[in-house]
């Protein structure tokens, strides 16, 4: 059987047979730009199948906002100092027991497994693109799993953090030095793999609320 050739090898031969090399063009690539880039982002989370909770106060309650939004839910995840059991239960708007109600933190789960079952996540994101409606959301978190495991996510987002485009949005985004991890998502999980039949929530969340805060 003949041996396959080796990565340095192939390289060299293609060195070796490069006559012409040329430089890189200077010419700086604009993304594009919106003049109503608040409104062309909730037009786009929108679209991508998310919801979106506009004009937020700073110092609204989130637990309520959030209960509203998913009323049947049972078990939250969160490390945001806003959102506590108390609040949640306070903000039941639904004839649910109260009390059957669960906050899961990531920050002390044993394992990433611990969160299975999880039907509400919050998350703060950093960045919105205008552009395609995605949302740079760091991990701030032990267990970054809580961005995919749970059945709904919740991001919350400072409206001046939306920007135009994703050449924008890469200049902004940033890691906690304790994980050095992040992701964009935009909108819920969609697959259409298997015979062209859309399927929510396969890899990830099946339904995203943006919460945009406003000063």
């Amino acid at each position: 059987m003949k041996e396959s050739m080796k990565k340095e090898d192939f390289l060299n031969k293609l060195r070796q047979n490069t006559h012409f090399q040329y430089d890189m063009p200077k010419e700086e690539i604009k993304g594009i730009e919106y003049e109503d880039i608040f409104g062309q982002f909730v037009r786009m989370t929108e679209t991508v199948g998310g919801h979106v909770i506009n004009d937020v106060r700073k110092d609204a309650d989130l637990n309520e906002l959030v209960r509203r939004a998913y009323p049947d839910a049972k078990v939250f995840c969160s490390n945001l100092k806003g959102i506590t059991l108390e609040g949640l239960k306070a903000g039941n708007t639904a004839d649910s027991d109260s009390t059957a109600l669960e906050l899961r933190n990531p920050d002390t789960v044993a394992e990433a497994n611990d969160l299975n079952g999880t039907d509400v996540a919050i998350v703060q994101g950093t960045v919105g693109v205008a552009e395609n409606g995605c949302i740079w959301i760091p991990q701030t978190m032990k267990e970054k799993a809580l961005l995919f495991i749970s059945e709904y996510l919740v991001i919350v987002l400072d409206r001046k953090n939306i920007v135009n485009n994703m050449h924008d949005a890469y200049d902004r985004i940033g890691m906690d030095d304790r994980y050095n991890f992040g992701t964009f998502i935009s909108g819920p999980s969609k697959t259409a793999d298997i015979e062209q039949a859309l399927v929510m929530g396969a890899q990830a969340a099946r339904g995203v609320t943006v919460v945009l805060v406003d000063e």
